[in-house]
């Protein structure tokens, strides 16, 4: 990241697909040849963690910090495998195009994995599976009885489990692991396909010259294999229970600030430690990408306590957090720290001090750019600084149409036309505001797919501190159009984001 490039934001479940929701099939591959047709440097992603429908389908909420989505296994590379045959996949529901359907996705393909592990299994031994359920083993074997034991107590919460499971009694574990074995064996085999299909799709983009951007949430979920494995690195109560957790005071997306209930660390236990769950966090995060973005870094410093019978995250606290110990003993194992810290919203001198010590590249985001500060804002192109990533907007923000049409004040686009020199229809402003992007000193700039589609609020993926209606956007196959790619190819010459120089 320390030469000029630029990328596309572009969450797997985003792609086109015919199965409801996208995938790590042949349109996704195609989606890379498009990156390199347009000479980009990056392919940014969110979490690939499974998701939850309790959560409605947020990649930031998962049941592991360490396994993968299921969902995104591609039925067409299961089919090429013959672990289906061509009648598994002649009829398939009518899906929509253009939004993801998780309830329904999910039924279909619960199908298509259940036909799969019996091909599966008909075939004998297999070398390559034994291996990974071995190099996995310190977190799949608990990650697959955590979901059997799930489906097997009808979904409730770890903590409400027969106290011997709860409190993974070794003789009680044993014994689940023999009665629910079909369900662990079929959700190792998930895994291991799902690894599979994913080391080949970043082999692909490798060889095309492009990296991949991943997304480690800052936080894990309560009802997860990782708080049910060491409750003891969490702010639990002896009922094993959340004594407090985590959130974000009122700020721009919300005035109630955001509640998002996820269990804190005991920063204490953790040191003691020697952060080892978090370094086996980073090191597998590192495998499967070429860069990671920790989300909510801030956290990192300090972070935001609320009661855990809060109603709002208003009335919380800051704690502080030990970062420079922490990212010490990273840096000694990962010693280049392929890290983008996100450092959104209100920022405080101690997070730059630790950003700075350790060269962490931070965020901006151009949408945020054209307050009352006009001449001063950081995020405006000619503040910009050569160690950032600087994103049109990124998952969180509405589209730069949406943006203007929609939440832009009458003095923002004054700015925003003065700034540009000139008064823009709505149309071609995604368009300038690439433009403008792209040509700043940012080493990276980063755009999501709906502004280089030029898309509406429609487009949306993410509206903070809202539940419905959120990760949802696909991207139709049609969009990306031979116009569309000479003007992005055009743009990433004349600036000199180009791959090839």
């Amino acid at each position: 990241m320390k030469r000029r490039g630029s990328g596309i934001l572009l969450h797997l479940t985003s792609l086109p697909s015919p199965f409801g929701i996208g995938d790590m099939g042949p349109l996704a591959y195609r989606f890379i040849d498009f990156l390199a047709e347009t000479k980009q440097s990056f392919w940014q992603i969110l979490p690939l963690n499974p998701t939850e429908p309790i959560h409605c389908n947020s990649p930031y909420h998962s049941t592991s910090a360490f396994a993968g989505n299921p969902l995104l296994i591609s039925p067409d590379i299961l089919l090429k495998e013959d672990l289906l045959s061509p009648a598994d996949l002649n009829s398939y529901p009518e899906f929509p195009m253009e939004r993801v359907d998780y309830r329904r996705a999910l039924d279909y393909k619960a199908g298509l994995w259940s036909r799969a592990f019996g091909h599966f299994q008909s075939k004998g031994k297999n070398g390559e599976y034994e291996t990974f359920c071995l190099e996995r083993s310190p977190w799949l074997d608990d990650f697959a009885l955590f979901t059997a034991l799930k489906a097997h107590f009808g979904g409730k919460v770890w903590s409400e489990w027969p106290p011997g499971l709860r409190d993974r009694h070794p003789e009680d574990l044993q014994a689940a692991r023999q009665d629910l074995s079909p369900s662990v064996n079929m959700t190792k085999f998930l895994q291991y396909v799902f690894f599979k299909q994913w080391t080949q799709l970043k082999d692909y983009c490798n060889k095309n010259g492009i990296q991949i951007i991943g997304d480690i949430p800052i936080y894990v979920d309560y009802d997860s294999s990782d708080l049910w494995v060491h409750p003891e690195f969490f702010k639990l109560d002896d009922r094993k229970k959340p004594d407090a957790v985590a959130g974000v005071p009122p700020d721009y997306f919300s005035a109630t600030g955001q509640l998002w209930g996820n269990p804190l660390y005991r920063w204490e236990v953790m040191k003691a430690s020697g952060y080892t769950w978090w370094i086996k966090r980073i090191a597998h995060n590192l495998k499967l990408f070429d860069l990671v973005r920790i989300d909510h870094f801030r956290g990192l410093v300090a972070y935001w306590e609320v009661s855990a019978t809060a109603k709002t995250a208003m009335n919380g606290k800051w704690v502080e957090a030990p970062a420079m110990d922490f990212l010490n003993h990273l840096a000694k194992k990962f010693p280049h720290l392929p890290i983008i810290a996100e450092d959104l919203g209100t920022i405080t001198p101690d997070v730059r001090e630790v950003m700075n010590h350790f060269r962490l590249t931070g965020m901006k985001v151009l949408l945020f750019a054209f307050g009352d500060d006009l001449s001063t804002n950081p995020y405006l192109p000619h503040n910009l600084p050569r160690n950032c990533v600087a994103y049109t907007g990124t998952h969180d923000n509405n589209t730069i149409k949406g943006w203007f049409e929609k939440e832009a004040k009458p003095e923002d686009k004054r700015r925003l036309f003065r700034y540009l020199g000139r008064e823009v229809p709505t149309m071609k402003l995604p368009q300038e505001l690439i433009r403008l992007l792209i040509m700043s000193a940012a080493n990276t700039v980063i755009f999501p797919i709906q502004d280089i589609l030029g898309l509406g609020e429609e487009a949306r993926m993410n509206r903070p501190a809202t539940v419905q209606g959120n990760w949802e956007y696909r991207l139709l196959s049609e969009g990306l159009t031979p116009g569309v790619a000479e003007k992005l190819r055009e743009m990433t010459e004349i600036y000199g984001r180009s791959r090839t120089g």
